[in-house]
């Protein structure tokens, strides 16, 4: 209580400060739960707010984030040979993990957070919750290897253009991590395409590339000194014929026997692949699934129903089987790609998704099955849950729309239907009568 009193007592004037207001509010109800509850006997009451519900959304994420800082060590160090059993140079892998993942988590949070905290001073109002998601998703689904710059661009528009401008948390129509990214696949297509970008550490992946080290790494460098521990090879290069192809891009060239070829079945399942940040590792991303049913905070309708739509996709290209990829059997194509973060943690945003129970089967199924056919027919970007989610985004309140007219009309004709049996029987009464 000591602690909570010098907190309220140093709160700065509205009036007079509305940033530094404004930012001490943010801060305050992130630390401290509402102690105000509606009275009344026939409400809900509750001191789960906004701000606690996406901190668990956020929660149910770091097991990916942990998987993917060290992958990114990873699969820098498989591309020059060096290391190649996954628990090998553990000390090396995380600190390269953790000196590439930093400055993309940091600045995204100080874009991402900047802008709201602006607007939420000039509107006078409190900072609002949602970028606590967003700002814990955009890292996860970049490249290893963004330009910071482009990070910053395309974190701002997301967040101006696709949030902002639509009035805030819960107005926007559009899931604003995603925004993110579809901003760098359109605007700097080659930041987010090709195999060289899912492997970071280098100026080009090409065999007998050097190695691209920073003052980071001699940081680290000294200090693994220090405890008589390996060090950063400044002198290492790429090793000969390793290219850091993703499975997807594998696949549309020759198939699922071209991924076997490079990669196993445990690898894929478990993520020791290269690709987006926190999207590989398919078992902790389940975990983070679970985490959200059992909340209560995601809908397992969406959820169900885009896995569903998936495998209808893949049943109908298998039985087109015009191109190797579309010959990849469908219970493989969950093994590659970003499929089941998209499913967990995108599809199911409660602001953009359908919010009928109907609307939610229709949403997700969609979702799936033209998910798979843009990631298998599309030949410029051989992955499709970004698009389809955003197409549905775009789509979801004209399901609802058609759901509820239809629930009303179903509704009016039962009343129609209970109204003209009750007249029947008492024109029978009176006849009989």
């Amino acid at each position: 209580m000591g602690l909570l009193k010098f907190i309220q007592s140093i709160e700065p004037d509205k009036k007079k400060s509305p940033f530094l207001h404004t930012l001490y509010d943010g801060f305050f109800t992130f630390a401290y739960a509402p102690d105000k509850t509606t009275s009344g006997g026939v409400h809900i009451r509750d001191g789960m707010d906004l701000k606690r519900t996406m901190v668990m959304v956020v929660l149910a994420m770091q097991l990916c984030y942990v998987f993917g800082t060290y992958n990114m060590g990873h699969q820098h160090f498989v591309a020059m040979g060096q290391y190649l059993g996954f628990l090998e140079g553990f000390h090396l892998k995380l600190a390269h993990g953790l000196i590439k993942l930093l400055p993309i988590f940091i600045w995204t949070h100080l874009i991402g957070l900047g802008i709201e905290f602006w607007f939420a001073a000039k509107k006078g109002h409190a900072i609002e919750e949602g970028f606590l998601v967003s700002g814990a998703l955009i890292p996860l689904i970049m490249p290893p290897d963004i330009p910071i710059w482009i990070l910053c661009v395309a974190v701002a528009f997301a967040v101006i253009l696709g949030k902002e401008a639509f009035g805030g948390t819960g107005m926007n129509i559009w899931n604003v991590a995603l925004l993110a990214r579809v901003f760098v696949f359109f605007a700097y297509p080659t930041s987010i395409s090709g195999d060289e970008v899912w492997v970071s550490g280098f100026e080009q992946v090409a065999p007998g590339m050097a190695v691209d080290y920073g003052w980071a790494h001699g940081i680290f460098d000294k200090l693994f000194s220090w405890m008589d521990m390996a060090t950063f090879d400044t002198a290492a290069v790429v090793a000969d014929g390793y290219s850091g192809a993703t499975p997807l891009s594998l696949a549309y060239v020759g198939g699922w026997d071209n991924v076997l070829a490079h990669y196993s079945t445990t690898q894929l399942w478990w993520g020791v692949i290269p690709g987006s940040i926190g999207e590989t590792c398919k078992p902790l991303i389940l975990i983070g699934a679970a985490i959200l049913l059992i909340t209560g905070i995601a809908s397992w309708r969406i959820m169900l129903s885009m896995f569903l739509g998936a495998i209808a996709g893949g049943w109908l290209l298998n039985a087109w089987g015009a191109t190797p990829f579309m010959e990849v059997p469908w219970i493989y194509q969950f093994y590659m790609g970003s499929f089941f973060f998209a499913m967990a943690f995108m599809a199911t945003d409660p602001v953009t998704a359908a919010s009928t129970n109907m609307g939610k089967w229709v949403y997700g199924f969609l979702i799936g099955i033209i998910g798979m056919l843009i990631r298998v027919i599309n030949p410029a970007y051989p992955e499709g849950w970004m698009l389809a989610i955003l197409f549905l985004n775009t789509f979801a309140p004209l399901i609802d729309h058609y759901v509820i007219e239809g629930n009303m009309k179903r509704r009016l004709k039962t009343g129609k239907d209970i109204t003209d049996t009750h007249s029947q029987n008492n024109e029978n009464e009176v006849a009989h009568a």
